[in-house]
Order: structure tokens, then C-alpha cells, then sequence
């Protein structure tokens, strides 16, 4: 499907960081459109089958409540790409639309959600296990400062943006620049120079809380995974020949776990990496869409599920009723 006919695509997003309650409005929404809409997954997770509590994947009320798509799409040893995703999901909106629905794109994966709501152009590399091994090796040998070392050489703004002890990522920048003779870097700052035109039939929202509030929903949640057995899913996933170093196994949470069960480190300080990681992450979520200008934010503070979702869709039935496509508040900034 072509650019002009994604863009032709109504569609609803309703992002934000991890723990600020996107899926519930997501499902909210959903009832308020009285089934006439599909919450297609933003989140590079939650595409794995078997990930399901430390991906926090939709419950099975909130499953029966709403229609979701990209969710449960492969298996955790796919080395799933950015691409991939990309041409699924492109796939999927383009079924909601024939079907005159409204997909309600709902998650927390920023280069996820930029690959389906504007001209991001993709390197597509496929991936050379070849050449990773030999980086991983290297990473084994020298530790992962030799990786880092090599990448800033070839791309320092990349380098600046990926975690120091993020060994596959910074790999996966040097095949980049290795396969294209473009840096990762590059890419990135040429797609985003397209990013920031509103599109019609377009209405896209991020979710805002208070840092402490956020911080404390995180650590909630974690403590919650852990209750529901995350330990034991991950156990069973490594039964299953699932095992650690596969990329789905080292992503938040799994990879701590992977760990504690490797007996590298205690469950206690599994649990306190994995909750100050994903405070981590959800900074790195914020600083991503503070640069996205289109985003309208909603301060969740003090609001339910059901009233964010009632905002959402005041707003948008407003300019639709008005026939004003484009929010008049994309410059709006995050209180």
C-alpha cells in the first residue's frame, strides 16, 4: 500500500510511557466508538506469543471488551524487525479501513508508532547472524566497551542514544551503516524531517502523568508481574528451547529474569533492575514524544480510564463534526 493511501487511513493514537494506563483507554475508547473501531498494538513486545505478563499484554477482559490486532504475531526465537512491523501493521490498518473502521493505535514503541504515521523510510537490511556473531564474540572477548568504541567511530549520534550495555542495538547500528553506508543516525534524522505535518483523518494523543505518580505505577506494576508469575512464564518459555540470548527474551523485564534463573543475580535485585529500568524507559519515552509536535497531551492526573477516553473522543467528534481533520493543538506541550 502506498504512502497517500496510509495517510487516507483514520486513525486514533493514543500513546505514552510504559504503566500510564494506554491499553485501558484504548478499550475505553473502543465501547465509547460502539465497536466500529480496532486497537492495533504499538508496542515491540507484545508481537511475541508466549510474552505475555512482562509485556503486559491486554487482559482477557480487555481482549473480549475491544478487537486488538499485532499482538501475539510471532514466535519469541522470530528476529523480528522494525520492517516487519511496518508492513504488518500498514497491512492491518489498511483491513480496518476497507471495513470503514477507526484503528486506535495504542502503545508505548516510539519507532513503532513513527513507522506507521509518517513517511519513515526503513533500511532494509536483513539481518546477518554472520556478522552478529562475530560483534557478539567481539562484545565476549573485549566487553561490550569495544562494540560501543567501534560504533562512535562510525556513528556517534547513535551512539549517544543507545545504552552503553545495549550490545544488540549497537550492533545492529554498525550492520546498518555496515549494509548501507548511511549511519543509523542518518536515517533517523531524515525520517524525521518528514514526521511533523498533520494528516487528515488523523488524531493522535499522549498521555501524560505526574514523573512521581508514573514512577510509582511502575513499580506497582512490576511487583504486579512478578505476582502473576513472570518468573514462572519465563521459565516455561526457556523449557520450550526460548533462550536468553534470543532478542525477545533480553527485552524489559526478561532479561533480569533470564538471569535470576541463570543464578547471575538474586530475585530482589532482578525485581529493583527491572523497576529502575523501566523508569529508564519510560524517561527515553517521554524525550521521544516531546519531539513529536503533532501529539495533542492529556494530563491522565486525577482522571479515570473512562474520562481520558470520554476527552479523546469529544475532541476528535468535534473535529470531525467540523470537518477540521487536524488538531488545532498540535503544539501543545506536556504540562
Amino acid at each position: 500500500m502506498s504512502v497517500t493511501q496510509r495517510e487516507s487511513i483514520k486513525t486514533v493514537g493514543i500513546v505514552g510511557p510504559t504503566a500510564v494506563g494506554k491499553t485501558a483507554v484504548g478499550v475505553q475508547l473502543a465501547a465509547l466508538l460502539d465497536g466500529a473501531a480496532e486497537i492495533v498494538s504499538v508496542d515491540s513486545v507484545q508481537v511475541y506469543r508466549g510474552l505475555d505478563i512482562g509485556a503486559a499484554k491486554p487482559t482477557v477482559e480487555e481482549r473480549n471488551a475491544a478487537a486488538f490486532s499485532m499482538i501475539d504475531v510471532v514466535d519469541p526465537d522470530a528476529d523480528y524487525t522494525l520492517a516487519d512491523y511496518q508492513r504488518e501493521a500498514t497491512a492491518e490498518l489498511s483491513r480496518i479501513a476497507r471495513q470503514q473502521r477507526i484503528a486506535l493505535l495504542v502503545g508505548g514503541t516510539g519507532l513503532y508508532f513513527r513507522s506507521i504515521t509518517t513517511r519513515l523510510d526503513i533500511p532494509h537490511t536483513p539481518p546477518d547472524p554472520a556478522f552478529r556473531m562475530r560483534w557478539q564474540e567481539t562484545a565476549r572477548l573485549k566487553g561490550a566497551s569495544a562494540v560501543r568504541e567501534h560504533l562512535l567511530s562510525i556513528d556517534p549520534d547513535a551512539t549517544r542514544t543507545i545504552h552503553a550495555n545495549d550490545i544488540r542495538r549497537m550492533i545492529r547500528a554498525i550492520e546498518v551503516y555496515e549494509k548501507t553506508g548511511k549511519p543509523l543516525s542518518q536515517w533517523h534524522r531524515e525520517n524525521a524531517q518528514a514526521e511533523q505535518t498533520p494528516v487528515p483523518g488523523r488524531w493522535l494523543f499522549c498521555l501524560g502523568r505526574d514523573r512521581q505518580q508514573l514512577y510509582e505505577a511502575i513499580e506497582r506494576r512490576v511487583d504486579a508481574m512478578m505476582a502473576q508469575g513472570l518468573v514462572d512464564e519465563v521459565a516455561g518459555l526457556r523449557e520450550r528451547g526460548y533462550g536468553s540470548e534470543l532478542k525477545s527474551m533480553q527485552s524489559l523485564g526478561y532479561r533480569r529474569v533470564n538471569e535470576y534463573l541463570d543464578g547471575k543475580i538474586s530475585l530482589k535485585d532482578a525485581i529493583d533492575l527491572t523497576k529502575n529500568e523501566t523508569k529508564q524507559y519510560a524517561r527515553r519515552q517521554l524525550i521521544w514524544f516531546r519531539a513529536d509536535k503533532r501529539l495533542t497531551w492529556i494530563d491522565t492526573d486525577g482522571l479515570s480510564a473512562a474520562q481520558i477516553a470520554a476527552r479523546i473522543f469529544a475532541s476528535v467528534n468535534n473535529k470531525q463534526s467540523t470537518n477540521q481533520w487536524e488538531d488545532s493543538s498540535y503544539e501543545s506541550t506536556p504540562g
